[in-house]
């Protein structure tokens, strides 16, 4: 069966506890797989135990991979916006640390670009206020898939904690 797109893009976005994220974004029309991990960090191979530290640099963050025929990833950030709280700095609900930061990891100049229109919309949206948008841009690089049992989390344990949903 011939698959119904030609080039898939990725997106990695960290906005918190990535089992939030990975659980609104994996079940969007025209996104193909979902997987949670660490990147932006300094080490190598880094896990779990290390990145709850917050010692690592690594933010825990969500690679999607998408359909570009089916959804944007202009429509991917729009969800982002909408999961997370951008406004507050190494923060999602109880969970603090530089790794629950709030950040889009580009992979082309294009990805740049609506990155910072985004970020931008967000901020006219008042949606949080006057509280600025704390969300970074970085390019995207290399990015360590976490350990099995953090996979598709919220999947195997429905009634697992979660600070993530749609606002309006």
């Amino acid at each position: 069966m011939k698959k119904s797109y030609e080039r898939p893009e990725k997106a990695t976005l960290a906005g918190g506890c990535f089992w939030g994220v990975e659980e609104i974004l994996r079940s969007l029309p025209g996104v193909i797989s979902t997987r949670v991990g660490y990147t932006g960090g300094k080490i190598a191979n880094p896990t779990y135990p290390m990145v709850k530290r917050g010692d690592t640099g690594h933010a825990e963050a969500v690679e999607i991979t998408f359909d570009p025929s089916k959804i944007s990833f202009d429509h991917i950030l729009e969800y982002f916006f909408r999961l997370h709280d951008p406004t507050t700095v190494d923060r999602q609900g109880n969970d603090t640390g530089t790794q629950y930061r709030s950040e889009i990891f580009f992979h082309s100049e294009e990805q740049r670009l609506a990155a910072i229109k985004a970020i931008e919309r967000a901020g006219k949206s008042k949606r949080w206020g006057s509280r600025p948008i704390v969300t970074k841009t970085t390019r995207a690089g290399a990015f360590y898939e976490a350990e099995e049992y953090h996979q598709k989390y919220l999947q195997k344990n429905p009634e697992g904690q979660s600070c993530h949903y749609l606002r309006d």
